[in-house]
């Protein structure tokens, strides 16, 4: 059977959509010819928002990166895989369903449809599961260009995310391993005579603690790389340049016993080099380029040299772009240029989050939520992008904004950016 595009598909432009949008852009191009009771899309792409969904709030509220994770796991492997659909029967918001799970292998990014099914016409089960796997591979494929070429604003805010939900599933782990120890010195105790009963409920009990941890562990995962693997995924990304350029670019390793890079700072160091190499490669005569990372303990040291004529210029706008991202995460970066020499741009990127700032700010009085929402407000969020960001209602930012303004002695978002600017808060 030929593969045709209907012709509304053809453009890609309902995918455009913004990162904390595009499940519902993905759902609604594909449910003309495939239906689901949600949608789930599971990417480590996005480290303060693994998960982006869409379809019926019982199963989207409730679905876990564990149960993902696992599905992920059990996907057949290869490039081939993906071209035929893959059904299976597994617990997604916490019941078993029929599910539908395609996965992206240059990312390792997973769809997953719940209760599927081809709409019935003109179209059958295989064509509507070719056109399903075109826009995922579009979708995969837009949520990649968009982390890379995030601004500023939604790094901070990734790293935001990525903390607050490190918090929060560190609380989460005190709770429930307290409750489950005690549970099992309770059914281990020898004034309960029912043997079979304890037994059984303490391997459940068992079973739910090894559960806990492997959460905890996967969150920090999702969180954090590994330095050795987030520089195996930015040589991945400068293969297709090696390959194609006649410019031979050389990549140091750094340390294996290097310290683990925050998400955001990862995807930072990798758009930074990449776009330093883009723009190096536009120079006349550069014959090699050399890009190192290293790491203190502390930050992520990034150095990329060439040994063309010395003409890059540190204000050109693909610089300026760079030198942004790299202050998103409050790094610095410096370019050094020698006529007839080449460039020497060396990059510092910190790995932990800027402290809380004192002084003035602890004069103000703010609520820690009240801290949060001028953090995100400083960053160039609007109110809306607020109340996605802390889950709470816009109207409740606008209540946290009025208590700002007061407590601030501002009448306005500027004053209390230029105010929090002036205190140290970025």
């Amino acid at each position: 059977m030929t593969f045709m595009m209907p012709r509304t598909l053809t453009s890609n432009t309902e995918l455009a959509a913004p990162l904390n949008r595009i499940a519902d852009s993905l759902r609604n191009a594909s449910l003309p010819f495939y239906k689901s009771s949600a949608l789930v899309i599971f990417t480590e792409d996005c480290t303060g928002r693994p998960q982006k969904k869409a379809g019926e709030e019982g199963i989207v509220s409730r679905v876990s990166i564990t149960e993902l994770d696992r599905l992920r796991s059990a996907l057949p492997s290869g490039e081939s895989s993906s071209k035929e659909p893959w059904r299976t029967k597994a617990v997604i918001a916490g019941q078993e369903r029929e599910v539908l799970a395609i996965s992206y292998p240059l990312s390792q990014a997973l769809l997953v449809l719940t209760d599927p099914a081809p709409v019935g016409g003109s179209m059958d089960g295989r064509e509507a599961y070719r056109l399903l796997n075109y826009l995922w591979r579009l979708t995969a494929r837009r949520i990649q260009e968009k982390v890379s070429d995030a601004p500023p604003s939604y790094l901070l805010e990734s790293r935001a995310a990525s903390a607050e939900r490190i918090r929060v599933t560190a609380e989460l782990i005190d709770q429930h391993s307290t409750t489950l120890e005690t549970l099992l010195a309770a059914l281990r105790s020898a004034s309960m005579d029912d043997a079979a009963a304890r037994a059984s409920v303490t391997d459940l009990a068992v079973k739910a603690l090894v559960d806990l941890r492997t959460l905890s562990d996967r969150t920090s995962d999702l969180v954090e790389e590994p330095v050795t693997t987030a520089f195996g995924r930015l040589r991945e990304g400068l293969r297709p340049l090696m390959h194609f350029s006649n410019i031979d670019i050389q990549v140091i390793e750094p340390p294996a016993n290097g310290r683990a890079l925050p998400g955001e700072v990862a995807h930072a160091a990798r758009a930074v080099v990449r776009g330093l190499v883009l723009a190096i490669a536009e120079q006349p005569d550069v014959r090699r380029v050399r890009a190192q990372w290293d790491c203190d303990g502390e930050n992520l040291l990034i150095n990329v040299r060439d040994d063309g004529r010395g003409e890059l210029s540190a204000d050109a706008p693909n610089i300026a772009r760079l030198q942004q991202r790299v202050q998103a995460v409050d790094g610095r970066m410096s370019v050094d240029v020698m006529p007839g020499w080449g460039a020497d741009i060396s990059v510092v990127l910190p790995l932990d989050p800027p402290a809380v700032p004192t002084g003035d700010v602890a004069a103000w009085g703010l609520a820690s939520r009240e801290l949060e929402v001028l953090q995100l407000l400083t960053a160039g969020q609007r109110n809306r992008s607020i109340a996605s960001a802390l889950h709470i209602s816009e109207n409740t930012v606008k209540f946290h904004i009025r208590n700002l303004f007061r407590k601030l002695d501002v009448r306005s978002r500027t004053e209390a950016i230029a105010l929090a600017h002036s205190a140290g808060i970025r």
